[in-house]
Parts: structure tokens; sequence; C-alpha cells
């Protein structure tokens, strides 16, 4: 899971293999497998950050 933060600032656990598109429009707009739109406070370089460290945390558990 990665964190990231709404817009309220409540911090919130996704899941990323549920992540579909990222995008900024001027806010950063997570769209899920799902049809789910989470709007966050991150970049959306950032939530690639999140994602990529996360898949290496995982592989390098295994």
């Amino acid at each position: 899971m990665i964190e990231v933060t709404k817009l309220n600032g409540q911090k919130i656990l996704v899941n990323p293999d549920l992540l579909e598109v990222v995008e900024e429009t001027p806010d950063t707009v997570v769209t899920l497998t799902t049809g789910k739109k989470i709007i966050v406070k991150e970049s959306r370089q950032e939530i690639k950050n999140l994602v990529k460290s996360f898949r290496k945390d995982i592989f390098a558990n295994t």
C-alpha cells in the first residue's frame, strides 16, 4: 500500500495495483480500476515514486 494525502489532510492507503491513471489538472487526480477517483496533494511524480518504491520493497522481500 502507498500512503497519500487527500485535500482535506486525511492520510489514506491506496493499493497501487488498483491505480489506472494519475493526472494533474492542476490537482492530482488518481483514478482506480474500479472507476473511483481520489484527489490528492501529492504530485504525479511523487505518486510514481511511491509506486516504484513499493514495487522495489515487494521484490526485495521475495
